[in-house]
């Protein structure tokens, strides 16, 4: 059998499926990236010719696979967000970056290092890998399309914490191969250059460069006067052109393109709120990020099939268990006390915490960077929790978020009715 045209059919099956099952599966509880984990497990058992899904062999190209779906993934996300953007109105998001991601970070750091026995330096990197929620399989638990209505607190606050926090986390990736570095070369961490460049610099510059390119993409788009502006066009293709460009950019200035990116994306939104076109942006980076994402999740569930979870030992179950179940709960519940939700609401955003592509990515970067003696257990940590989280997440999300709408509704007639009475 030929590999390459094998390859093409799983190719078109994946594609098909993209566009299929998320209408299939509406009104069940499964979800789109179970389906698809499960599928790439049942390719891979059998001796099929199809190319190795190891990440740890092929790092480069798991990493580049990630970042491009990720990018997808947090355009499309930015486009979405109804809610106009204010320090206020955004309590929820600052609530989220500012106590939820650094108890998880600190929480998973502490198990790495003290459960699992790592240096310092793979320790901050599981704290910083495990960190970001992501904006790649949260589908179900984000905002709809743009204009549609309907924007509650709870979906508001995952899609935004998930748009921000996978630049957010990116300081915390370079500690860990800051440490990893200095560890191998001998020498003390350059702590000034961790605080000067890595956090002041690439997150300032990857917010500038973001809101700049985004305001200037924004007036060529919607403030064109010519007849053939771009968003009279209907052309989705603007939308990757969106992703290259910002990205393209802030990593050659050295900041955080994932950052720029969804900065970008909430700009040109929040700028021509009303605009049609928004919805062309969102569809077409929706029908990417569905086909790269069915191609990825085929290649975690080989990875599972192969045995990247093959070195597991009762540590890493204990640790992958606690960050899902306890870690990102405890700090998703401590952060929203206080604020203006009901306790299911802050329940649901304080447990749904996903994730996903994102973690693969920065373990991909990391280890491309730096050396890391425990690799193999990093992936094997950092696959379980993804697992965990796809399999639990994926199987609770719909029914969950049915539920907390037609509480919401009952709410509101109840209310209706009083003030009628």
């Amino acid at each position: 059998m030929d590999p390459y045209k094998f390859v093409l059919l799983l190719t078109g099956v994946a594609l098909l499926g993209a566009a299929w099952l998320p209408h299939l599966l509406k009104r069940s509880a499964m979800s789109f990236p179970v389906v698809y984990v499960l599928l790439g497990a049942a390719l891979y058992v059998p001796d099929l010719p199809l190319p190795s899904p190891d990440p740890i062999q092929y790092s480069v190209i798991a990493e580049r696979a990630t970042e491009l779906v990720v990018l997808v993934a947090l355009l499309g996300a930015g486009i979405r967000i109804d809610t106009r953007f204010h320090w206020r109105r955004w309590h929820l998001t600052w609530r989220l970056l500012g106590i939820a991601m650094p108890i998880t970070i600190i929480g998973a750091m502490w198990l790495g290092h003290e459960v699992m026995g790592y240096s310092l330096a793979a320790a901050a990197l599981l704290g910083a890998v495990l960190a970001p929620t992501d904006p790649v399989l949260a589908t179900d638990l984000q905002v709809d399309a743009p204009g549609e209505g309907g924007e509650d607190p709870v979906r508001f606050g995952l899609t935004s914490e998930a748009g921000l926090n996978d630049g957010l986390a990116f300081p915390f990736v370079w500690l860990a191969i800051g440490l990893a570095t200095a560890s191998a070369e001998g020498t003390a961490m350059d702590w000034a250059h961790w605080w000067s460049i890595d956090v002041a610099w690439r997150l300032l510059g990857g917010i500038a460069v973001g809101w700049a390119i985004g305001y200037g993409l924004m007036h060529l788009m919607f403030r064109t006067e010519r007849e053939d502006a771009l968003s009279r066009s209907s052309d989705g293709l603007t939308a990757l052109a969106i992703i290259l460009i910002v990205y393209g950019v802030a990593e050659l200035v050295h900041v955080y393109g994932f950052l720029a990116v969804f900065v970008a994306a909430v700009v040109i939104r929040q700028f021509e709120r009303e605009h049609e076109y928004h919805k062309t942006l969102n569809l077409f980076a929706e029908q990417c990020e569905r086909l790269l994402m069915a191609l990825l999740l085929i290649a975690f569930g080989g990875a599972l099939a192969i045995g990247i979870l093959g070195s597991l030992s009762w540590r890493e179950w204990v640790v992958a268990l606690t960050v899902v179940l306890i870690v990102r709960p405890l700090g998703g519940w401590l952060c929203l006390l206080g604020s203006n939700l009901e306790g299911r609401e802050r329940l649901v955003i304080a447990v749904f915490g996903v994730r996903g592509i994102g973690s693969f990515y920065y373990l991909a970067f990391a280890i491309n960077h730096a050396e890391f003696a425990e690799r193999d257990s990093l992936w094997a940590v950092v696959s379980l929790v993804v697992l965990i989280s796809v399999l639990l997440h994926g199987l609770t999300a719909k029914p969950i978020m049915r539920q907390l709408d037609w509480w919401r509704n009952l709410r509101r007639r109840r209310a209706r009715a009083r003030d009628i009475g």
